[in-house]
């Protein structure tokens, strides 16, 4: 299945307008595997004028070759030479291709690899020839890399780029429109296996249901997926054995560093760096009760970011025994029980990140968090949901569920209840609301917000 090309207008909208300035200039674009950075290139790039080329892991002389084969295509007779080293090769690109024209280098730390001289070698001709009006766009996976290459005060293309995008996973509204499901709570449930990954809604689409698709994919040892995070810690890490544990044992439920520490058998202190890069990495997320000051973090917990990942780590990781050894049925069952408190982690998620794009209580809202610790009456509370109102004088204070409430008047009762006990009021007007996967009976409409809300507003 082809996904249709979804969401990335402002980054399309800015390099096009790159692509149209009449001087030369660059243009860098990096971010996880599989969220859509190529398939970004080739929608912006326009054909007549431009030369894509996607680096390997193949020896330089062999690359080159293939490049002058792709500007052939732009320039005729270009291919017909041999290139001795990447200087020749460049200059002649940079002498002879019209202006206007656009070099599009994909996976370039692919290229460095080979070729440590070419980052200085590109910025010998872009600080050559700006009024030449050739452009160079490049792109890659490995975010260590690239950032390197292009934001590192010491790399010889820092401060040359006109425009540096990340690409990250898109957002969960875009997913019942690419895998055609009308039913919100099906889109739901899929984004929370998903994510926000492109390509593995691709792969999801060629089949009927998330089952067979989770079978198939992920489950089976022989699926496209069953080993993707050791791809994606292979493209940032050289050593992925600790990075690898930490994610383990985050996705088995160890969220406090000092579980994390003691089952590594390690200081907590040891953990400060690892943590830190997978949270650049957009690996894992740092969790703090909303409004407590960033520099505490006594009561901070860690969790992996990502959807699929959380979904790998916690029922494929695990089972890989199980399931080299042929009990896909089994690990299937266990999974099929435990998906709804899986999907219910991400629908919290969801529901938070959609405040401050909605209208609550007649109030626009700051970002929302989830708060736990002593309630005034000393007892030990946890709110799912907490924002304060733009202008300071409001609070919200929600609950999220995604199996259907048994009594709608006693979740609204207990909601209440909470929001009394909830240190952070001070006297502030306290806004209610419930996020449901459906409408329920019995309460009103402007309490509820709905999935089809919340995938509608993230977008």
């Amino acid at each position: 299945m082809r996904l249709p090309f979804l969401d990335r207008s402002e980054e399309s909208s800015r390099f096009e307008r790159l692509l149209g300035r009449a001087e030369g200039s660059l243009g860098v674009v990096y971010g996880r595997r599989r969220c859509g950075k190529s398939r970004l290139l080739r929608e912006i790039l326009p054909l007549e004028r431009s030369v894509y080329y996607v680096g390997d892991d193949r020896e330089g002389n062999l690359q080159r070759s293939s490049l002058a084969t792709e500007i052939g295509r732009l320039l005729p007779g270009f291919e017909s030479v041999g290139y001795p080293d990447w200087e020749a090769l460049l200059a002649r690109w940079w002498r002879e291709a019209p202006p206007g024209s656009v070099l599009a280098l994909d996976e370039f730390p692919a290229l460095v690899a080979a070729a440590r001289e070419l980052p200085s070698l590109l910025q010998k001709h872009l600080d050559r020839a700006p009024e030449s009006g050739i452009h160079l766009l490049l792109s890659g996976s490995s975010q260590r890399m690239m950032q390197g290459l292009v934001l590192d005060r010491t790399a010889p293309l820092f401060g040359r780029a006109r425009e540096i995008l990340k690409i990250s996973p898109l957002p969960a509204g875009w997913i019942g429109e690419a895998l055609g499901l009308d039913d919100p709570a099906l889109a739901v449930e899929a984004f929370a296996v998903w994510g926000g990954t492109p390509r593995y809604w691709e792969l999801a689409g060629d089949y009927p249901n998330l089952k067979a698709a989770l079978r198939s994919l992920v489950l089976s040892p022989l699926g496209v997926l069953f080993e993707e995070p050791s791809r994606l810690l292979l493209d940032d890490l050289r050593d992925t054995t600790q990075a690898a544990s930490i994610l383990s044992l985050i996705g088995q439920g160890c969220h406090r560093i000092s579980e994390i520490a003691a089952r590594l058998g390690k200081p907590a202190t040891a953990l400060s760096r690892p943590l830190q890069r997978l949270q650049e990495m957009d690996l894992i997320h740092r969790e703090q009760p909303f409004a407590e000051a960033e520099r505490g973090g006594k009561r901070a917990l860690y969790k992996i970011s990502d959807p699929f990942l959380r979904f790998w780590f916690r029922h494929v990781e695990p089972n890989r025994s199980r399931l080299g050894a042929g009990q896909v049925e089994a690990v299937e069952a266990d999974v099929a029980q435990r998906l709804g408190h899986h999907t219910g982690e991400i629908w919290e998620e969801l529901a938070r990140a959609c405040v401050p794009r909605l209208e609550l209580g007649g109030k626009n809202w700051g970002p929302a968090g989830r708060w736990w610790g002593s309630g005034l009456d000393r007892k030990p509370l946890e709110v799912d949901l907490v924002a304060t109102s733009e202008d300071g004088a409001s609070l919200l204070v929600g609950e999220v569920k995604w199996a259907a409430p048994r009594d709608a008047d006693r979740l609204f009762a207990e909601l209440e209840a909470k929001a009394r006990q909830l240190p952070l009021s001070g006297g502030r007007e306290i806004v209610l609301a419930l996020w449901l996967k459906a409408p329920v009976a019995g309460l009103p409409s402007n309490l509820v917000v709905t999935a089809d809300q919340v995938l509608d507003v993230l977008r």
